[in-house]
């Protein structure tokens, strides 16, 4: 019995001997596969970085504002007896707009006008009598203020008429309609909203140390996004005296034709300045520039003489200071020479040391002013 105990427990220590000897070997045949293993290359495109003329220039954020723009208002309260415009209408200098109901005040200007006509009346014959020294000084004087009264009290109500007919102070485009006929209108309540749309300005500021290369005249592009794919044209017409305690930041003014009336009040824009001078500079695509919340890096193309022999490439990373966009392109200030192949597309995959290959059949064009055909 005690035997086929012990043969027992001797099959059983052989079978898990086996077992774990097939397990190590499996494990070390992994092990040296994996060590063996090598990651075929990253396909990318790349571009060569190199230097351009660039006219130098500074961007800001700016908004579009009317060159004049109000929401016509009433001075006087009133009941709307007319409305002689349509919404979005185009209106020139002085034209009627809204009429109030002025019958009250009419009916007073007559009886208003009746007494200008007696006190006028009354002063001829004044003058007549004291000629003839008929009437006293103090007579004549009394009936020259009371025709001075009488023209004033009409003129009063004239004045009061003349505001509730409230016309277009200025020409330009209105707005959508806000009163409706026989509304009424407290003294301020808005009417319509009118803006002088040719030209247009754009507001915007730039720091204090740009101040000393600013001078109006200077030529402002503007883009918005209302149309990416147009460029607007002006000139910078002024600049604030004092800057902004707060930002230290200089306002500046920039005037636009807007012939089309495109550009409308209130638009988000985006502002460049020009300056006068083209600078040297070094650009690279903006695709080739990978950020992060520690700084922009590119990936530099580099040959390195692969494990068998071969020649292959890699790529290493490289912190770069960026500069001012254009177009499909970014300068670089810092941290790349001219001449060096960058990764310029796929670099969100890539290492750095990592193998890679150059493909550039399916790359996209770069331009400085890229118009696509899909836009």
């Amino acid at each position: 019995m005690k035997i086929k105990i012990t043969l027992a427990i001797v099959g059983l220590l052989v079978i898990v001997g086996a077992l774990a000897g097939t397990k190590v070997l499996q494990i070390k045949t992994l092990v040296a596969a994996g060590k063996a293993y090598v990651q075929p290359p990253e396909s990318i495109s790349t571009a060569v970085a190199h230097e351009e003329k660039w006219q130098g220039s500074f961007l800001a954020i700016g908004s579009i504002t009317a060159f004049q723009g109000v929401t016509v208002t009433p001075e006087i309260a009133g009941t709307i007896r007319e409305i002689a415009f349509e919404s979005g209408a185009v209106v020139t200098n002085g034209q009627l707009l809204v009429r109030l109901d002025t019958s009250s005040e009419e009916a007073q200007l007559r009886s208003v006008e009746a007494q200008e006509d007696w006190a006028k009346i009354t002063l001829e014959r004044n003058q007549k009598l004291r000629e003839q020294n008929m009437i006293s000084q103090s007579d004549f004087d009394s009936a020259e203020a009371s025709m001075k009264q009488a023209k004033a009290n009409a003129d009063a109500i004239r004045a009061t008429i003349q505001k509730k007919t409230i016309r277009a102070p200025f020409a330009g485009r209105l707005g959508i309609r806000q009163v409706n006929l026989g509304q009424y209108l407290d003294a301020g309540k808005p009417i319509v909203s009118l803006q002088s749309l040719s030209p247009v300005y754009a507001d915007f500021s730039l720091p204090q140390q740009d101040l000393a290369q600013l001078k109006t005249g200077m030529r402002v592009h503007v883009t918005t996004d209302a149309f990416p794919d147009r460029q607007f044209d002006g000139t910078l017409n002024a600049i604030n005296p004092d800057l902004d305690s707060s930002t230290r930041s200089v306002g500046l003014q920039a005037t636009f034709e807007n012939a089309d009336q495109l550009l409308r009040p209130g638009m988000f824009a985006k502002v460049e300045v020009l300056l006068p001078e083209e600078q040297n500079v070094l650009v690279v695509p903006a695709t080739a520039v990978l950020s992060s919340p520690y700084g922009d890096s590119v990936y530099v193309v580099e040959s390195e003489p692969a494990k068998d022999g071969k020649g292959g490439l890699t790529v290493r990373q490289q912190f770069v200071r960026t500069g001012r966009p254009r177009g499909d392109f970014v300068t670089v200030e810092s941290g790349l020479q001219p001449g060096e192949r960058v990764a310029s597309s796929g670099v969100f995959k890539l290492r750095n040391r990592m193998s890679v290959v150059e493909n550039n059949e399916l790359a996209p064009k770069t331009a400085v002013a890229p118009k696509p055909s899909d836009s």
